[in-house]
């Protein structure tokens, strides 16, 4: 019997994508696309690509006849969400917010889905708070380390997301004028994605306390993020590549290259790429994502697999663009 499931906030990027993935999941029924402003309307009206995919339609209302609910809304409403309409007992569910990625908002009720860290307790679990695509490719860069020990030194990081990565509602700095042809930093050593890095750092070595200094970027690219990273440390690029190839070896999705890497190898995909470098004592880490896949809906439904006793890999077997 198929996985039936239901989308909140269907009408923006995550939950878009969702629908791609999900549509095409051999062993998923998708219920309802449940959005405010656009109930009654066909999903293909406003998600163009999709014509001749489903015949869906957005509806405002909810069922309870489902196995799995994703919550694809913004910042603050999952919760709000939650407090203004109960889920009966049995549903699990999958939140794309940041709304209970922190240990205090989420308790013991809440786990953090980055299958990387926390596979087995995805499995067992019923609610999964996805984490930020700007986490998710930062710590796929330092996780190796932190879990041997070896970071304990100072962190740098720069890294660039796409416009995807703002979401669709409009500001200032989504129009395509400003946007085209442009790079610029914003929210400089005080990101909120600083919080889940340090969490699940910590969680690998509960000694790490060395300071991250984070410099986000947006890039003038539609989706994908590139973190480049460097920290002192005495350990060789054999070391390092050992470390690496070793943590993730048993990870299906996140390859460690010997080669440099660049974004067009997993934008739309679920991978993640990390390569290393040796430069005197400082080892760079770089590593790639597409923000909406494994930095939000691929990893979602990643994550969906694992709480439901399926192939790691399924209906997420998509291929990069060559060019």
């Amino acid at each position: 019997m198929k996985i039936k499931a239901g989308i909140i906030g269907g009408a923006g990027y995550t939950g878009g994508e969702m629908l791609r993935l999900l549509i095409n999941h051999p062993e998923v029924d998708i219920v309802f696309v449940h959005s405010n402003s656009n109930g009654g309307n066909l999903i293909s009206d406003v998600h163009t690509d999709l014509i001749g995919d489903t015949d869906l339609r957005f509806t405002d209302t909810l069922s309870a006849d489902i196995d799995v609910l994703f919550l694809c809304v913004g910042h603050g409403d999952a919760a709000k969400f939650l407090a203004e309409n109960p889920i009966a007992d049995g549903i699990k569910i999958i939140d794309l917010s940041q709304d209970f990625r922190l240990a205090d908002a989420a308790g013991d009720k809440w786990v953090y889905g980055l299958p990387e860290l926390n596979r087995e307790k995805i499995r067992s679990a019923s609610f999964v708070a996805n984490p930020g695509c700007f986490a998710t490719a930062i710590q796929l860069g330092l996780m190796p380390l932190a879990a041997k020990g070896k970071l304990n030194a100072e962190v740098h990081i720069n890294a660039t997301t796409g416009s995807t990565g703002a979401g669709q509602s409009l500001a200032q700095t989504s129009h395509f004028t400003w946007r085209n042809n442009n790079l610029s930093v914003y929210k400089a050593f005080g990101h909120q994605h600083l919080n889940e890095i340090g969490q699940s750092l910590v969680q690998l070595d509960p000694e790490f306390d060395a300071v991250i200094n984070f410099i986000p970027q947006r890039g003038d690219f539609t989706r994908g993020i590139l973190a480049a990273m460097y920290v002192e440390t005495n350990l060789s690029a054999e070391e390092a590549q050992t470390i690496y190839e070793d943590y993730y070896a048993m990870h299906p999705f996140t390859h460690v290259s010997h080669r440099d890497i660049d974004l067009k190898q997993v934008v739309n995909t679920n991978k993640g790429l990390v390569h290393m470098e040796k430069h005197g004592n400082k080892l760079l880490i770089i590593s790639i994502i597409d923000n909406l896949l494994k930095g939000a809906s691929g990893q979602a439904v990643q994550n969906m697999n694992l709480m439901f006793g399926l192939d790691e890999k399924q209906g997420l077997r998509l291929k990069a663009a060559a060019f």
